[in-house]
């Protein structure tokens, strides 16, 4: 027979331990990696990043093929999820994972500072970041910092063009250069200038307007204004540029493709000291006559192997548009691949 206290001490006893087995009640969640084949540096030398994850969380984890399956308590399982998605972005874009990283992801820390090729690109918009959305968009950026000349080819959509821009207003902001020269060879798409109303700004305005567009998004309307009046921000059409020695500026030749090889000379040898020259285009898109080869793609040719001058390739996996857009690309370059094979 038990005592009133001893009874009273067993039925808390019991209470305690249902609300112990309530609490570590296992919760198994499934997560699918990233398909960008770094899972070695995601699991860390010897798996000891997995390792670290089980000892500072209390879960198991098991990898299997391409998935990671976590089992815990649900706090904790919850956790080590947000964990793992952070270690992933990381190793996206800065191309590294070190412990301390995951440590700082565990106690909810930020990550240590690192280079801008890591970081949003800042801009004049105090409200606007600029950052990569794709591994491949990293590298375009990586490259434009590490080179004088740049050349980035890829389809639409895959942010050449803005990227490009967000890397020159940097650098204005920083104090790096002193003027940004946007540019454009005047072909137009089956369509013809000439025949447009007004002046010569007037018809070339509409042509241009990718490049204001891009603008706009990362200087307000007010300060673009004041820059373009006193000549610091320029945006002109590619024969503009003829004669002129562009010292310390950023200096962007965008739809290249459409650039004859006279007219790719031309840009290439208005680089002066302390400038940064970044060539787009999309030579799936090229409007020039059949009998021309683009001079882009003939500078690529020529240059590739030259240090200090940098050459990347987006792909449809860059496309960061609607999502249609990826499928747009992919069904014409699909028509196309007869059409060479015939000819």
């Amino acid at each position: 027979m038990l005592f009133p206290q001893q009874e009273l001490n067993n039925i808390c006893l019991i209470s305690i331990l249902q609300k112990f087995i309530r609490e570590r009640k296992s919760l198994e969640v499934t997560i699918q990696l990233e398909p960008t084949g770094r899972q070695l540096e995601l699991f860390g030398p010897a798996d000891r990043h997995l390792r670290l994850l089980r000892q500072s969380l209390g879960v198991r984890i098991t990898a299997r093929q391409s998935n990671l399956i976590i089992t815990g308590t649900e706090k904790d399982v919850n956790k080590a999820a947000e964990v793992i998605d952070k270690m992933q972005k990381q190793l996206i874009k800065h191309r590294s994972l070190t412990t301390t990283d995951i440590s700082a992801f565990i106690s909810r820390k930020d990550s240590p500072p690192s280079a801008e090729t890591s970081e949003a690109i800042t801009v004049y918009s105090p409200k606007k970041v600029v950052e990569p959305s794709t591994a491949g968009q990293l590298k375009y950026i990586e490259v434009m910092l590490a080179n004088d000349i740049t050349f980035c080819i890829g389809p639409a959509g895959t942010g050449k063009t803005y990227l490009a821009v967000a890397i020159a207003v940097s650098m204005l902001k920083k104090k790096q250069i002193r003027r940004i020269v946007l540019a454009r060879p005047a072909v137009e798409a089956g369509e013809k200038l000439g025949f447009l109303p007004g002046d010569i700004q007037a018809k070339v305005n509409p042509y241009l307007r990718p490049l204001f567009d891009a603008l706009e998004d990362m200087i307000d309307f007010a300060q673009m204004k004041k820059f373009i009046e006193l000549d610091i921000i320029e945006i002109i059409p590619l024969a503009f540029m003829r004669g002129r020695t562009l010292n310390e500026a950023a200096i962007i030749c965008d739809e290249a493709q459409n650039t004859s090889g006279l007219q790719m000379l031309m840009v290439l040898t208005r680089l002066g000291h302390g400038s940064k020259m970044i060539i787009t285009g999309d030579i799936t898109q090229i409007d020039l006559d059949t009998v021309r080869e683009s001079g882009m793609v003939e500078a690529i040719k020529i240059l590739k192997r030259i240090k200090g001058i940098g050459v990347v390739e987006l792909t449809q996996r860059d496309i960061v548009r609607h999502r249609l857009v990826q499928n747009v690309v992919r069904a014409y370059k699909k028509r196309q691949r007869p059409q060479k094979q015939r000819t």
